[in-house]
């Protein structure tokens, strides 16, 4: 599982260094190849690649002209692109995200059990102010016995 958070760093040519831990785990269980995409283009996701597959299976079961299924494409495959992490772990994201998402410098990068999230430092510190864990986010975690 991804776990944790790390920071990390892009570099000028806008590739990101994927943490030691999350890269270990993800080339064990998955290899290197990873899908890069935002639903929102306010953080960025790496998927590693065989977990993004599983996704499309998933959508590909919904009629084409869905209108979610589009939604969810559309977002998909502006901001995504496959890539490669090289063999230092680095990963390239796509100019257009990195724009749209604020990622340059110092970044951080969260595990989301299957995937990572990369966000601009001081964005994600906001995001957790003015997004906080509430009771009702508690009851609904209790319900699965956590």
């Amino acid at each position: 599982m991804l776990r944790g958070n790390y920071t990390a760093r892009m570099d000028s040519k806008g590739r990101l260094k994927v943490p030691t831990a999350f890269r270990r785990y993800i080339e064990d269980q998955h290899g290197a190849e990873v899908y890069v995409t935002s639903l929102t283009g306010e953080c960025v996701r790496i998927y590693p690649l065989p977990e993004w597959e599983s996704i499309e299976q998933r959508l590909a079961l919904l009629p084409s002209m869905d209108p979610a299924r589009r939604r969810f494409l559309d977002r998909a495959n502006y901001y995504g692109q496959q890539a490669t992490m090289d063999n230092q772990g680095r990963v390239l994201i796509h100019p257009l995200l990195r724009r749209s998402a604020g990622v340059m410098g110092d970044v951080a990068v969260l595990g989301y059990l299957n995937y990572l999230e990369v966000w601009e430092l001081e964005q994600f510190q906001q995001r957790l102010l003015t997004d906080p864990y509430t009771e009702e986010d508690e009851a609904q975690i209790a319900r699965l016995g956590i």
